[in-house]
């Protein structure tokens, strides 16, 4: 099979070309205009296009030319803070860029795994992250209804992993607690810390992407979560801190999330194979090593 994943820089995205690359995906073909993804982060056996989504698909001579089976479409702009600050960027790539990837699936007859967000479950008015996301959603149903194409939308939870970031508007809280940790600073919790999250793994939700893109589906949505939620106070202790501060509580996040993952069990023969309290011991002891 031959596959175009956008975003292919980032942190999902990287991890999932690199997973494509080792079941013997024929071509890989990377698209990204590295606004957060890193270059270093892409595959060398991976095609790689620098590109901004919201542009025509079709005039790009290496994209028009490709012909992919699949596309997983994977960019976008993330995280909820950064959206309250600059809203038009993130309907316009968020939105906007998904709709360029849908016309090109139209003309290319391509499949589409669309990459949604658990943020569905709390309110899609909530931000103007969430909001796009599920508006991308509508715009994969839509096409899938009128034009017939095969769509599958996924929606993560909170992901962790290999190259997850660190640092600035994007970092998620396992990298925060990561940099801080390594850093011997006070971890620093938002809020009570009693908010309960759902981490998955990232290699689990690869495995689950590339599941999605093995038949032809109608818009179905495919929840891709551990099932299982910890506060992110007992987060917080998993790393053994000697100090945590409580910093004030931020707008537009929900309460709890937790992924009901019935229908991904049953529909992909997909379930989670790893577990956060692992990862966390894995990463205490190779702080220990060092």
């Amino acid at each position: 099979m031959r596959a175009i994943v956008t975003g292919g820089a980032g942190f999902i995205g990287s991890n999932l070309v690199d997973m494509l690359i080792s079941k013997n995906f024929s071509d890989v073909l990377v698209v990204d205009n590295l606004s957060t993804g890193i270059r270093e982060n892409i595959n060398p056996l991976a095609i790689f296009e620098f590109f901004d989504i919201r542009n025509d698909w079709l005039s790009n001579d290496v994209i028009g030319s490709f012909s992919p089976d699949v596309i997983f479409h994977i960019a976008a702009l993330a995280r909820i803070q950064p959206s309250f600050k600059n809203p038009y960027n993130f309907i316009s790539s968020n939105c906007g860029g998904t709709v360029r990837m849908l016309e090109f699936a139209r003309n290319s007859g391509s499949r589409v795994v669309y990459a949604g967000s658990s943020s569905f479950y709390f309110d899609t008015y909530a931000n103007p992250y969430a909001h796009s996301k599920w508006i991308g959603e509508e715009h994969c149903k839509m096409y899938n209804k009128i034009y017939g194409l095969s769509v599958a939308i996924a929606r993560f939870f909170n992901v962790y992993g290999l190259r997850h970031i660190r640092d600035g508007d994007n970092a998620n809280v396992l990298g925060i607690f990561e940099r801080q940790k390594t850093k011997n600073e006070p971890l620093t919790i938002t809020g009570t810390g009693e908010q309960r999250r759902d981490f998955a793994s990232v290699n689990d939700i690869c495995r689950g992407l590339i599941e999605m893109a093995n038949k032809k589906w109608n818009g179905e949505v495919f929840n891709l979560g551990s099932s299982v939620n910890y506060s992110i106070i007992e987060v917080a202790n998993m790393f053994k801190p000697e100090k945590i501060v409580n910093i004030p509580s931020r707008l537009g996040e929900a309460k709890d999330t937790l992924a009901d993952i019935t229908f991904s069990k049953y529909s992909l023969g997909w379930e989670p194979k790893e577990n956060l309290p692992d990862y966390i011991e894995c990463f205490l002891r190779s702080i220990i090593d060092k």
